[in-house]
Parts: C-alpha cells; structure tokens; sequence
C-alpha cells in the first residue's frame, strides 16, 4: 500500500509539474519577442529568480554548454531546463511549447504571404521591418565583435572568416574550421591559422555549386537537419546558412524571399528559427513547413541530453574555451557576411538607410530587437500613407 501511495503522488507531482512546464514555457513562447538575449532573460527571470527551479550558478552552466553544441541556443536552454525539471517528459513538454507558437504564427504568415503574393497591403510595414532588421543584425554583430576579436589574432580570424564566406562557403566548415584553428593556437591565433582557414575555404568552394533539380520533402528535411546539427551563432547565422544553402547553391529561394522568412522570424516571437516554417511553407506548403520545423530542432532533442556531461567536460578543459573562442569570432564575420548580402535588396532609399541606421543605433543601446523592428515597420506605414514611400 505504502508503495502505490508513493508511486501515486510521484506521477501527480510530475503531473504538476509537467503542466508548470507547459504553461510557462506557452506564455515564454507567444511573448517571447527579441531572439535568444531576451529569451535568456526570461527563463532567468521565471525560472530562477520567482520559481528557484534552478539556481543562478546552474542557468550559467547550462548556457555556456548550450553555447558548446550546435542548433537555437535559447531553445536548447528551455529542453534543458524542462528535462532538469521533468525528465525526458519535461524537456519535450517545455522546448515543444516553446517552439509551437513561433511555428504557427510563422506557418499562417507563410500562408497569407503564398495566397496573397507579396501582401501589398503590407508592402510599407515589411519595407520598414526589413530595412531594420539589417541595422539589428549589424548592431548584433557590434555588441559580439569587442569580446569576440579579444585577442589581434582572433580578430584577424574573423576577417578571414569573413573573407571565407564571400567564397561561397558553407557555413559549417568556416565555423568549425575556424573552432579547431583556435584550438590549435596557444594563446593567439596565428595568422598562418586563419590563413590556412582560407586555404581550405578555396578548397571547398570549388566543389560547393551544385543546384538542385526538384524539391522533395526528404530533400527539405535533410537541409534543415543539417543546418540544425551544424549551425552557430544563432538567428543571425541561420540567415548565411540559408542564403548560401538555399538561394546561391540550391536556388530553391530568391533572395527577396529570403528577407521576407528573416524579417519574419525577427518580428514573431519565439525562436527566431521559426525562419524555418516559413522557408518550408513556401517550399512545400504546409507538409513543407512541419517537416523543416521538426528538422531544424531536432538536433536539439538529441544534443541536449548531453549538456550535463559538456559541463563536466568544460570545467576541466581549457580547450572547449578556446574552441568557442574561434567559433564565436567566425560567428560575428557570418552575421557581418549576411548584412552585407541582404542589405542592398532592402536599403533601396534614404528613408530604409536611416531605419537601418537607427536599428543599428538601438540595438547597439540594448533595446529589444522585436520592438525595434516592428516600430520601424509601422513608422514606414505612416511615411507610406504621408508621402506616398514605401
């Protein structure tokens, strides 16, 4: 009898607790606007400091393993917090709340953008979220550069990095490439390291034109997939993934098209990798946006299970840090790479550069990316109906 009574208030306290986890993290989800910096904020907000499922020194732990693993940082986050709290039913309750909200309110736009071709009713307020959006990432790779380039030769690393990925090359190579020449550094890296980086950059370019003849779901889902397992660096390193992959390589997407998933990733809330369902929807309709949705952050299913072992294993070596070191340096190149590609596609007059300009000003100044794009879309809106810009 003792037994079953104990077995009984085990399943109604996971019970509870699972219903804790979903809640929490549907609310985090629908509200959950300005990319990983502010989701990061409000796991620590809810989750440490009014719930003390965790404490402060643990929620640190678990970002910096988190920051060790490829996929969606703050995702990966919330998959740990739910399985610290719940086991393997926790972690899939929290990150598949967290994520679902992003993906459907992705999922309609996508649909409404495909019904309505480029939704010209809209046509001003996506000028001016996108031209934003261009300022947010450039003020995002402002805020990463000074820690990142801490060192002349990681700075030099970066430009490599960046010199890299104007070949053409796929994002992954450059990023681990450039993780494991800072690893093969002793306190600097050397500049025969970065050149090295771009060496086999050249190298991989030759070989990286291929275009895809057909779409099919399998193809989409392996894209996503690997994008998933190799990505970092975030939302803004996701858009180099996916103009290289998507509109250079495979020419599945015209570079418009790709703002438009971008800005609309930026402006939802949730993981700013909802870019995803967007992507998917228009190439695949609605089978194409679940199946690069479950795709990308599948990784994240798997990888996270293996964060608690990361955080023994970066305690006692020093290599972890130099690899994120080189890793977080080549990041910053690809946001700046990104900039560069999409900008001359949305800066296409003087009021999308001062947007742009002022994004870049505020985001420099910390204030939530969400905020700062919506605010700039509805300021073209009004520009649009006084004077006829768009």
């Amino acid at each position: 009898m003792s037994v079953y009574l104990t077995v009984t208030i085990r399943a109604m306290s996971r019970s509870r607790e699972l219903k804790e986890l979903a809640v929490l993290f549907l609310v985090l989800g629908i509200f959950g606007f300005g990319g990983p910096p502010a989701h990061l904020a409000m796991f620590e907000l809810e989750v440490v400091k009014k719930r003390k499922w965790l404490t402060s020194e643990q929620f640190l732990e678990l970002i910096g393993a988190a920051n060790l693993v490829p996929g969606p940082n703050s995702t990966e986050v919330a998959f740990a917090i739910g399985l610290q709290r719940a086991g393997a039913a926790g972690m899939l309750v929290a990150g598949v709340c967290f994520i679902l909200p992003a993906a459907l309110i992705t999922g309609l736009l996508a649909a409404a953008y495909v019904s309505y071709g480029s939704l010209p009713a809209l046509a001003p307020f996506l000028a001016g979220t996108k031209a934003a959006v261009i300022g947010i990432i450039l003020g995002t790779a402002g805020l990463l550069a000074p820690t990142a380039t801490k060192t002349l030769g990681l700075a030099f690393l970066g430009i490599a990095a960046l010199v890299a990925n104007s070949f053409w090359v796929s994002e992954a190579p450059v990023l681990i490439g450039a993780g494991v020449i800072a690893c093969a550094g002793s306190k600097a890296i050397k500049p025969a390291g970065a050149s090295a980086l771009l060496l086999s950059a050249k190298a991989w370019a030759a070989g990286s034109g291929a275009v895809a003849a057909g779409v099919s779901l399998g193809a989409l889902f392996l894209f996503f997939l690997q994008v998933g397992a190799t990505i970092y660096g975030g939302g803004f390193v996701l858009a180099s993934y996916l103009q290289t992959g998507l509109v250079d390589n495979l020419h599945w997407l015209t570079q418009a098209q790709l703002l438009d998933a971008v800005t609309v990733g930026q402006v939802t809330p949730g993981p700013v990798f909802s870019t995803a369902t967007f992507v998917g929807y228009l190439i695949g309709g609605t089978p194409g946006a679940v199946v690069a949705t479950i795709a990308i952050f599948l990784p994240c299913v798997l990888l996270v299970p293996l964060l608690h072992r990361l955080l023994k294993w970066t305690r006692s070596h020093p290599l972890a840090a130099r690899f994120l070191d080189g890793v977080n340096v080549a990041a910053v190149a690809l946001i700046v790479a990104v900039a560069l590609k999409l900008g001359p596609s949305s800066l296409t007059n003087l009021p999308a550069i001062f947007l742009a300009m002022a994004a870049a000003v505020a985001t420099l100044k910390r204030l939530n990316a969400g905020v700062v794009a919506l605010s700039a879309g509805l300021l073209m809106s009004v520009l649009s109906l006084l004077f006829g810009l768009s």
